[in-house]
């Protein structure tokens, strides 16, 4: 089988759904937002949001609901109050991960974390579960002019790693940031999760491999695709 990591200096990693289990938070958080602003989603609602950096997210819910009567800089406040306690109480790694980046750390190789979510929410998630020394560069989409599938979250990181773009792998759990992946000339590992299952196809399409969690890779049981 193909070595994943053969000529790769660094792993640059989503978090929602891809370092962390936590999509589920941002669905609880939508329902409970909808509800007490009293609003009605409309059709491909969550789909309408994928990759996009929390800032674009609040100005794509103002965008969707005109009548709602705050700020960007308000929702996303809100939002982060709202979802804050969940991450850093309730949010758990996905399997194998720890072990994985102790062994990439072990090998010499650079880790970086590329996230649509803001960045005070991504430390504190870290540091809840004493993982934020295993990466070296944190970078949100928010600090960049667009986000996934728009390759600049990426490719931020990678300069802050001095790693060329085509000596990263990259993973992520949904399309967008499989497709960031591969805008920023990147190799990219899809990774199974609960809330992108149905999109199993459009991910298979845009990875060069698939894993159900990171003991895949320890174990060489990965899907090369």
């Amino acid at each position: 089988m193909k070595n994943m990591l053969e000529n790769i200096d660094a792993c640059i990693f989503d978090l929602d759904g891809t370092l962390i289990d936590s999509m589920w938070v941002w669905v609880a958080v939508d329902e409970e937002y909808l509800r007490k602003y009293k609003l009605t989603r409309p059709e491909n609602f969550h789909e309408g949001m994928e990759g996009k950096s929390f800032v674009e997210t609040a100005q794509y819910f103002i965008d969707c609901f005109p009548s709602l009567p705050l700020t960007r800089e308000e929702i996303m406040e809100e939002w982060t109050r709202m979802a804050h306690e969940k991450y850093v109480n309730e949010v758990p790694l996905k399997k194998g991960i720890q072990e994985f980046l102790e062994s990439l750390k072990a090998q010499g190789k650079k880790t970086g974390i590329a996230t649509s979510n803001s960045k005070e929410m991504v430390t504190d998630a870290l540091k809840a579960l004493g993982i934020e020394h295993l990466f070296d560069s944190v970078r949100s989409a928010c600090e960049v002019l667009s986000g996934k599938p728009s390759p600049d979250v990426y490719l931020l990181v990678a300069q802050d790693l001095g790693v060329e773009p085509k000596n990263c792998l990259i993973f992520e759990d949904v399309p967008m940031g499989l497709l960031a992946g591969r805008n920023a000339g990147m190799k990219t590992c899809a990774v199974e999760d609960d809330f992108s299952k149905a999109q199993r196809e459009k991910k298979t399409e845009l990875a060069d491999y698939y894993i159900q969690d990171y003991d895949d890779i320890k174990n060489g049981t990965y899907e090369v695709l």
